[in-house]
């Protein structure tokens, strides 16, 4: 099959090695596959990974022990865990320390023409949610994971910082659920654009201390020192962000300002399904582009331009 591969450099490789898909695991034909902050960590170092990165995307089940999978349209959950170690069955998959991650960890990703996953990892999608907005089900679901590790009140004032592809897909949660956060970025144009689809946006700089909650999305290693500075005392940082490099860190204001800090990763699929079918948060206006796997490489090239949000592949 044709896939996108990160060996030291990232490369398209025309006949890579069909995925063969275990016990109770499907074989997916991938439709469309979004690059996102992390995969282009991955290819800076991060995880040291090497294979197939690739986990935001939507396809069709082509092959499958169960019948009723075959020919369904989905998204998948990227975490598959061993099912047996304490973690699992005390219902902490994401963290099973023997788990694979697609894309990222152990397993092959969604850069390519087919990947496998676990039949429990899948979600059939309604036929309202277009290939398009599917590919943003992973990093929606992400996004609201937060309202799962916190409780934020209606009128906390919220700061998301980073005006990138993950900034902007938080903060449209966010607002789906009747925030008003407000994002800081460095990008005018970018800021321009975010305040086109409803959300308040500001430079960075011009950001006051005293928010009840920060949310990192920078992508930064020196995020978090960021959002110290802004954070009030017994406020709460949230980070979202994943980097390949490391920042010093002072971790007295942490103890001295009594701050909550919360790292946040995957989430539950239904809630960010049920958030596009219904209309709430419709992510298309995000892609600035569409790239043929074939020209992947220059995707990521794209994908790393500042000035875009988020870049798709097709295969």
């Amino acid at each position: 099959m044709r896939a996108l591969v990160l060996d030291r450099e990232l490369k398209f490789v025309p006949d890579y090695p069909d995925p063969a898909p275990a016990s109770g695991e499907s074989l997916v034909r991938v439709g469309l596959a979004g690059i996102c902050g992390t995969d282009l960590e991955l290819v800076r170092g991060y995880m040291t990974y090497r294979g197939v990165p690739g986990h935001e995307f939507v396809g069709e089940v082509a092959a499958s022990a169960n019948k009723g999978l075959i020919g369904r349209r989905v998204a998948g959950e990227i975490n598959a865990p061993c099912k047996r170690c304490g973690f699992c069955i005390d219902g902490l998959g994401r963290h099973c320390p023997n788990r694979t991650v697609l894309g990222i960890l152990g397993r092959d990703g969604a850069f390519a023409d087919y990947l496998v996953l676990p039949d429990t990892n899948l979600h059939v999608l309604p036929d309202s949610i277009s290939d398009e907005a599917a590919v943003f089900v992973e990093p929606i679901a992400a996004a609201h994971e937060i309202f799962e590790q916190s409780f934020i009140r209606r009128d906390a004032k919220i700061a998301v910082l980073g005006d990138g592809r993950l900034g902007a897909i938080v903060a449209s949660v966010l607002k789906a659920e009747a925030y008003e956060p407000v994002v800081g970025g460095h990008h005018r144009k970018k800021l321009h654009r975010l305040a086109g689809f409803g959300l308040k946006a500001e430079l960075e700089d011009s950001l006051e201390p005293g928010f009840d909650v920060v949310i990192d999305c920078t992508g930064s290693s020196a995020g978090l020192v960021r959002a110290m500075a802004l954070v009030r005392p017994r406020g709460t940082v949230i980070l979202k962000s994943t980097a390949a490099g490391a920042a010093p860190l002072n971790l007295a204001p942490v103890v001295i300002n009594e701050v909550t800090v919360i790292g946040s990763r995957c989430g539950r699929f239904e809630p960010a399904i049920e958030a596009i079918a219904s209309g709430r948060i419709d992510p298309r206006p995000l892609v600035d582009g569409t790239y043929p796997i074939e020209d992947g490489v220059a995707a990521f090239r794209a994908a790393g331009n500042p000035s875009n949000f988020k870049i798709l592949l097709r295969t």
